[in-house]
């Protein structure tokens, strides 16, 4: 039975402390780890709530359970299948977020989707971190023009995000540059354990600062340095494996547009076409909902839609500008 709750009653209600059978000195453990609310839970795995709270896994499970039956009686969870057309309705009213360019919106039907992990991959200079500035601004603009009136968190693992470029494209695209700023939150990682710790953190700032968009630039760097050669690679790729669902799962969860970049390898193996594929194998192809491959050409870049549930391969013609992402002349003047 799905409990009327009111909105001012909520936070209380998602308390950790209310899931049976979770007891003072595991409503501690929770508190100590960071995890306040019952949403937070459900963006780990059983095996991940073993190791951050030094639980048995079967009590682990039983924790997960308990607080996904508590989300359904709050109305905040699905309980039971849908009829399909249920499903398109909901679908039909997704939000989306521009991207700054009519071009890549279209291919992506409408912008970047909120409840879904969007991967943009390519060499250096395709573009990917530019993309990422340009939706920490988009992110902020009213829903009339094609924004979420939100905030972002920005995960830089590369030491690529520039305050700088956010002032111009907030400038460019008439915001007031010192208001977006103070609308973004900035995590610099160090290690693969430091990105994982800070990812944790997460849910705090979608709930306090109304965050809508979650970004990860980029997502593999550390994986790729520190588990290195042959033998560390399945001890890697099931660590990343847990990392990216653990994206997924608060994308779903707490309804937000989380994008992550990708680096590419040369794959030896290919004589004709492109020898360019994404890092992280099959594990980083599985997890992503929707998949864009970004290239060069000349002072355009061309996106290519890879992979998705619904679109079909196409291309689309982007360009950089002051104002971030945008759409070459020639389109812009039709």
């Amino acid at each position: 039975m799905v409990k009327l709750v009111k909105e001012e009653e909520l936070e209380d209600e998602l308390d950790v402390e209310n899931i049976e059978g979770v007891g003072p000195t595991t409503r501690d453990k929770f508190y100590a780890a960071g995890i306040y609310d019952i949403k937070q839970i459900l963006t780990f795995s059983p095996q991940d709530l073993v190791e951050i709270l030094g639980i048995s896994y079967d009590k682990a499970v039983e924790i997960s359970n308990k607080a996904r039956k508590k989300l359904t009686e709050l109305g905040l969870m699905e309980s039971t299948f849908s009829a399909a057309s249920e499903v398109l309705k909901r679908r039909l009213t997704i939000d989306r977020i521009t991207t700054g360019s009519n071009n890549l919106d279209s291919l992506l039907g409408g912008g970047i989707e909120v409840g879904a992990l969007t991967e943009f991959y390519g060499e250096f200079g395709s573009g990917k971190t530019q993309i990422c500035h340009t939706l920490c601004v988009t992110v902020q603009l009213p829903k009339e023009k094609k924004g979420l009136d939100a905030g972002a968190v920005y995960i830089d693992t590369e030491n690529t995000f520039r305050p700088e470029r956010i002032e111009t494209i907030a400038k460019a695209r008439g915001l007031n540059p010192e208001n977006v700023l103070k609308r973004i939150f900035v995590g610099k990682v160090y290690n693969a354990s430091h990105q994982e710790l800070l990812t944790r953190e997460i849910p705090n700032y979608i709930e306090r600062e109304n965050c809508r968009l979650v970004i990860v630039d980029s997502a593999m760097t550390h994986f790729r340095a520190e588990y290195v050669g042959r033998s560390m690679l399945s001890e890697r790729q099931q660590k990343l494996n847990r990392y990216l669902h653990t994206l997924l799962r608060l994308a779903e969860i707490y309804k937000v547009a989380v994008v992550i970049t990708n680096q590419v390898q040369a794959a030896p193996d290919v004589f004709f076409g492109d020898p360019t594929k994404a890092s992280g194998g099959h594990v980083m192809a599985h997890a992503s909902t929707y998949r864009i491959y970004l290239r060069k050409s000349g002072k355009n870049r061309i996106a290519r839609i890879v992979d998705s549930p619904y679109h079909a391969e196409a291309d689309a013609i982007f360009t950089l500008t002051d104002a971030g992402i945008g759409d070459p002349e020639e389109n812009t003047k039709k």
